[in-house]
């Protein structure tokens, strides 16, 4: 009999309610762990009530900088990230998209546990209705010295410093993980 392929995401997120930085942060991540529960496809885009996303909050070593794509499709100052398409593996999808993203080949994990979880509405466009993305979030460490390249996902991408979050995002989401990693550095 073979184990439920979304047991290791389940308990990723368990483990992470357990520590998530505030009431709402456990709140999205305990509807987060009901709808991977309740959807077997929870990593499909073609579920059209919503999907698992992984992002990537890449921060140079001093944690005081942290890499943002201009993000072409929503006009804002993000985490890079995507679309797991089918891949459990979250850590691999905010892997695979910080790299398809920017170009960068030096990253570094900074843990396997979770950094951040989110669950944000997106908006219809064309044939894709209104739906929930659940975003899976890991903290990676890359050089800032590195060359990047910008992807056609972006605008531009820029190192920010991350005490001016406010001045690129100022969402509730882009400023939890802004504290977050102020608190580590």
């Amino acid at each position: 009999m073979s184990s439920d392929p979304r047991a290791a995401v389940l308990q990723l997120l368990r483990a992470h309610r357990a520590r998530a930085a505030d009431d709402h942060e456990a709140a999205m991540t305990q509807a987060t762990i009901d709808f991977v529960a309740a959807n077997p496809d929870c990593a499909q885009r073609s579920l059209r009530v919503g999907h698992l996303t992984g992002s990537a909050w890449i921060v140079d070593p001093s944690r005081r900088h942290t890499l943002l794509t201009h993000h072409r499709k929503l006009n804002k100052w993000l985490q890079l990230g995507g679309h797991a398409d089918g891949d459990l593996d979250l850590a691999a999808v905010a892997w695979r998209e910080a790299v398809e993203e920017s170009c960068l080949s030096q990253l570094n994990p900074v843990g396997a546990d979770l950094f951040d979880v989110d669950r944000h509405l997106i908006p219809a466009r064309r044939n894709e209705p209104e739906h929930w993305h659940y975003d899976l979030r890991f903290m990676i460490e890359a050089d800032p010295a590195e060359p990047f390249v910008v992807s056609d996902e972006s605008h531009e991408l820029a190192w920010i410093e991350i005490a001016r979050m406010a001045d690129y995002n100022p969402e509730e989401s882009m400023m939890r993980m802004a504290r977050k990693t102020l608190g580590l550095a």
